[in-house]
Order: structure tokens, then C-alpha cells, then sequence
């Protein structure tokens, strides 16, 4: 008799097992197909824009003090895809005025209040340039992406606004100046925000909302008219 039920229970655990290791199975090749999936709606994405205007947030957060600063402004932006080269101008509200400017891999950075430009490449930015780098994933491939991250599915989320979100994370293949970059993908395959954490584990992350795309930017647009006595920086 105890026997039988000892038979009974090893039986029982063993379905258990099967069945938890074939959901485990089942789990994974869903987040695969999923991140195929998302990565092909933001290719879609990408080779149909032509130009995006929004509004931005930008929170920076210093882990070490454990402090944030919150910036607002407004964006354009024209794809590498459809111009040779990504252009994206960042005008920034508050807390203070300031434009940015980002032509291929270089910036500018014009901060009125002190008669100052800045200028430098975004793969190194610390200050609000540092935009730059988060936005240029819109104007990412497939092939891109793929080639230059390891991408992984997180979860389904929404973010600010209410928008429903695909969560995917990525970790670059080699060596750049940040070690994590989050990004929020809504079912069009638009990037919405990006979360970038660099090796300290400072982070920067950058929000999309009032997205309006495929409208008329005129490439001049991403020109800044700076004061002749402006004091230029290299950064």
C-alpha cells in the first residue's frame, strides 16, 4: 500500500517537473518570438519615418547622491534613414533655456545665459546633450540593433500618459560609455522613452510624448544662431 503511494507521489512530482520545465520552455520561445516580433515593428518604424516633432522630458539621476533633475522641451528630428545622417534639435524650457543641436555623431550646445557654446561628440555627453545619444535609437535597424546589442524582452508596461509599452532591454556587444540602455516601444514600433545607465549607474532617461511624425522639417532648422562673442567650449 505505501508503496503504491510513495509510486503515486514520485509519479505526481515528475508531472509537476514536466510540466513547470515545459512551461519554462514555452516562456522562453514566446519572449524570442516577441522580441522578433518587436524588433521587426521597429524596423517598420524606422523605414517609414521621415521626420518626428515632440514634446521631451528628460530626468537625469545621480546615483551616488541619489538626485534627479527634470528638463522640458521640445524636439525635432529627421532620421538617418531618410536624410544620410540623423539630425535632431532638443530645445530645453525648463528648468533653463538652452538648445542642442545634434548633426550625425556631433553637437552643439547653446546655453544663452552664459554666452556659451558647447561642442562635442554624444557618445561621451555627461550634460544635456546626453539627449542626443538616448533619441538616436529611433533611428535604429533592425540589422543595427541587432548587430550592435544584445536585445532582451522585460515585460509589457505602460508608461507616462497611460501608453502601453514593450519594455526591451539592451546591452551593447562592445565596450561604449554606458553599459544598459531601457527602451518603451508602443505597438507601432516607435520608441517612446529610453533609459540610458551608464557604468557609474548614473542614468539618463528621455520621454516622447505629443509625437507627431512624417511632418514637413526643413534641415535649416538645425542650424543655431549664435552671438558672434559666443565663448565656445570643446566637451
Amino acid at each position: 500500500m505505501f508503496k503504491n503511494i510513495s509510486k503515486s507521489n514520485n509519479s505526481f512530482k515528475t508531472f509537476v517537473f514536466s510540466a513547470a520545465f515545459g512551461l519554462m520552455l514555452a516562456g522562453s520561445a514566446m519572449a524570442q518570438n516577441g522580441i522578433g516580433e518587436i524588433l521587426n515593428r521597429m524596423d517598420k518604424n524606422y523605414k517609414s519615418l521621415t521626420s518626428l516633432r515632440s514634446n521631451v522630458t528628460m530626468v537625469k539621476t545621480d546615483s551616488t547622491l541619489g538626485e534627479s533633475d527634470t528638463f522640458l522641451g521640445t524636439t525635432s528630428f529627421i532620421p538617418e534613414s531618410y536624410a544620410g545622417k540623423r539630425y535632431i534639435r532638443i530645445d530645453w524650457s525648463k528648468p533653463t533655456v538652452e538648445n542642442i543641436v545634434v548633426i550625425g555623431d556631433n553637437y552643439k550646445l547653446y546655453r544663452p545665459k552664459l554666452n556659451q557654446v558647447i561642442i562635442g561628440q554624444t557618445k561621451g555627453a555627461k550634460n544635456n546633450a546626453a539627449a542626443g545619444g538616448a533619441l538616436a535609437f529611433v533611428s535604429m535597424s533592425r540589422e543595427q540593433l541587432k548587430a550592435n546589442y544584445t536585445v532582451v524582452f522585460i515585460a509589457e508596461e505602460q508608461i507616462s500618459g497611460g501608453v502601453g509599452t514593450f519594455h526591451v532591454q539592451l546591452t551593447p556587444k562592445t565596450k561604449t560609455s554606458y553599459k544598459l540602455a531601457d527602451l518603451w516601444v508602443d505597438g507601432d514600433g516607435m520608441p517612446r522613452q529610453a533609459k540610458i545607465t551608464e557604468s557609474n549607474n548614473d542614468t539618463t532617461t528621455v520621454l516622447l510624448t505629443d509625437i507627431r511624425k512624417n511632418q514637413n522639417v526643413d534641415v535649416a532648422l538645425f542650424t543655431l544662431s549664435l552671438p558672434k562673442d559666443v565663448k565656445v567650449v570643446k566637451g
